[in-house]
């Protein structure tokens, strides 16, 4: 593979990643490390550089095209007759390569985006082996079940049951804020129901997702079971959702892109499961531990630099301790330590992109000249890398673009209010509804609330807490469908019934 990038550049990068990194990335069709159709590539950048890490292929139709060919063979041949039990065993096989390679991924995922390596290796590395492995569980636990029939037919009798069998071949199309968990979150659950898959990574980070494909090609699964087509959505993901062998297609990403990619899959009735946009409410009672509700609901902004779809973007606090809430926000927002993801002192690293940075520069501008007052924050830090700083504002009505857009960086909407009785239609006037995070000690007011918010997941005391046996997804425009738990496999199979005279 031809040498592209200057590694010398990444000195502070371990041996093997700086290996990785000095060659052009490839495609993955039918079980061989290809070139996109085209010969182009694409560059992936270090977000908190601005330099070029390698080069990547740029996968087009005609690639998608031969991947979903791959991924349709593969399907009607070894890959459906293999027993869930030898489906369990790849999926364990590769949950401890994913595990040793647990530094090299960690130091890739910061590379790429710009998380904090510490963040990946504590969270991103281990919570994707955990959900290979917990789906791994799921592959020999795919059940159908009998039922008692009544057909009016004298004289005749009947034995009905229904069978659980996969979709078949799946597009799936990850996002950029969590490359790896994305990726393991979608695979995994495909090749336990028995699908074979076609992966399409975010164009801004791409190289977990190579890695991740790289070490299941190690674990022995079949040519044309796994393929990785990396490119740009507008190109390779509009193929995706379009090609006629493609049965389902699981997306994660804006809402914007959700809408587009439902109204394409429509055309030829395809399944489709989208995970979008959030604007969580994060809620304290005047009755919480501020110990405790302070440094959460500053983690539910600033964690990942705000780019998490269920990030607490909209900061809701009783009247009589909004003051103290707000000056430990502040406190905690201006002694945030920016620099690279690489850097053990970083509490925050940059913005993935230039184009995501620019965004969200314009979202605080935009912020300003609505009348919203910034308490903390509200600028670009430094002259070099995406970076910009934890930044506060209260006085954006509901009517402000602040309140309502979802923003993905860290940049929060405070608000007090007086009634807890009324804080749940406050919290509800969103388009979306993915998460919400309620701080209280009265179990009374908190399950009152977990009713009342309209919310695929509502978290009490804490936030940002995931785990794959809870199903996870949002009402109204934050999605379609569920995630995670038995609903993942659900996603990745269709019920059969089958009526037997005897």
């Amino acid at each position: 593979m031809s040498q592209v990038t200057d590694i010398r550049e990444f000195a502070d990068l371990s041996p093997n990643v700086r290996e990785f990194i000095g060659r052009t990335q490839k495609l993955y069709i039918d079980g061989q490390w290809v070139a996109a159709a085209s010969g182009k590539t694409f560059d992936t950048i270090d977000p908190s550089t601005e330099q070029v890490i390698c080069k990547v292929a740029e996968g087009g139709r005609e690639d998608v095209d031969r991947a979903a060919k791959a991924a349709h063979k593969a399907f009607h041949g070894e890959w459906s007759r293999m027993i869930p039990t030898a489906r369990e065993a790849l999926l364990l096989k590769w949950a401890d390569l994913v595990e040793a390679n647990a530094d090299m991924l960690a130091e890739l995922e910061s590379l790429d985006n710009g998380k904090l390596v510490m963040f990946a290796k504590m969270i991103d590395v281990p919570a994707s082996i955990q959900l290979i492995r917990y789906y791994a569980g799921w592959a020999t636990k795919i059940e159908g079940a009998t039922t008692n029939v009544s057909v009016p037919i004298p004289g005749m009798e009947f034995h009905a049951y229904t069978l659980r069998q996969p979709v078949g071949v799946v597009g799936q199309i990850i996002p950029w804020n969590f490359p790896l968990v994305m990726a393991a979150l979608k695979l995994a659950p495909a090749l336990a129901a028995g699908c074979t898959s076609i992966l399409k990574p975010a164009e801004q980070t791409p190289l977990s997702a190579i890695r991740l494909v790289e070490l299941a090609e190690q674990a022995g699964f079949p040519k044309g079971v796994i393929n990785l087509i990396t490119g740009f959505g507008e190109v390779a993901g509009q193929a995706l959702v379009e090609h006629p062998l493609v049965r389902k297609i699981a997306f994660t990403g804006s809402t914007v892109v959700g809408k587009h990619i439902g109204k394409v899959a429509m055309d030829s009735l395809k399944r489709v499961s989208l995970e979008l946009g959030g604007k969580s409410p994060v809620i304290i009672a005047k009755d919480a531990n501020l110990d405790e509700a302070i440094p959460g609901a500053a983690n539910a902004i600033f964690f990942n630099h705000g780019q998490v779809c269920v990030a607490g973007t909209r900061l809701f606090v009783e009247e009589p301790i909004f003051d103290d809430v707000m000056g430990g926000m502040m406190q905690i927002a201006g002694s945030m330590k920016l620099g690279g993801g690489r850097s053990p002192e970083s509490q925050m690293g940059p913005l993935v992109s230039k184009e995501q940075h620019e965004r969200v520069l314009g979202y605080i501008q935009k912020g300003r000249s609505e009348g919203g007052e910034v308490l903390t924050g509200g600028s670009r830090h430094g002259d070099k890398g995406y970076f910009v700083q934890p930044t506060i504002f209260k006085n954006c009505g509901p009517a402000s673009t602040l309140y309502r857009e979802e923003i993905f960086g860290p940049v929060l909407v405070a608000n007090s209010y007086k009634d807890a009785d009324e804080i749940a239609a406050q919290a509800n006037d969103t388009i979306y509804g993915l998460a919400a995070s309620v701080w209280t000690q009265n179990l009374s007011l908190a399950h009152r609330l977990a009713r009342r918010i309209e919310a695929g997941t509502v978290w009490v005391n804490c936030h940002h807490l995931i785990d794959p046996a809870l199903p996870f997804g949002g009402f109204k425009q934050s999605g379609i469908g569920r995630e995670q738990a038995a609903d993942g496999i659900e996603l990745y199979t269709e019920t059969k019934s089958v009526l037997m005279r005897i």
